[in-house]
């Protein structure tokens, strides 16, 4: 336990956290930059504040928690690429999924496809036809990064089974 009594200064976490967020080059997770961004922090308290090795851990592995919390929960789920993008419109049109969702606008929602299409099950559509949650709806084309969709039947939201 003795070496918990070392004599850590500011720059050995300042290099430290730029040795993890460089190795982000190696693992490629978007992981290992958050716990060097939390070493380099440690770095620049311990170059105002002296505290002790027990305490600078302490810190890092908090600001690490917090760091990935906040990573996981608010930020990595919006960067999820829903575009189409470079995408091949004939890849998408024909394709049947169910909406799940209305929006606040006639005609808007989300969809979801049994099957990812294009990377991701869920998408934003747009139909002409008043269309509710459950319906089954066939894709006709893209507009942007919504697909323009009819009922799979063809006929409508009147129609029964």
């Amino acid at each position: 336990m003795e070496w918990l009594n070392t004599n850590i200064a500011y720059w050995h976490w300042m290099v430290f956290g730029m040795l993890l967020v460089a190795s982000e080059i190696f693992i490629p997770s978007f992981v290992m930059i958050w716990f060097g961004a939390s070493g380099i922090a440690v770095g620049l308290i311990l170059a105002a504040i002296d505290m002790s090795f027990s305490v600078q851990l302490l810190i890092w592995l908090i600001m690490s928690v917090i760091d990935l919390a906040i990573w996981f929960k608010f930020v990595h789920p919006k960067m999820k690429n829903k575009t189409l993008s470079g995408m091949s419109r004939e890849q998408v049109v024909g394709q049947e999924a169910m909406v799940i969702k209305l929006g606040s606008e006639f005609g808007h929602g989300t969809l979801r496809f049994s099957i990812p299409v294009l990377g991701s099950d869920e998408w934003e559509f747009i139909c002409r036809d008043p269309v509710s949650v459950g319906d089954r709806v066939a894709v006709e084309d893209v507009s942007g990064n919504s697909l323009i969709v009819k009922h799979a039947n063809g006929a409508g939201a009147l129609t029964s089974n």
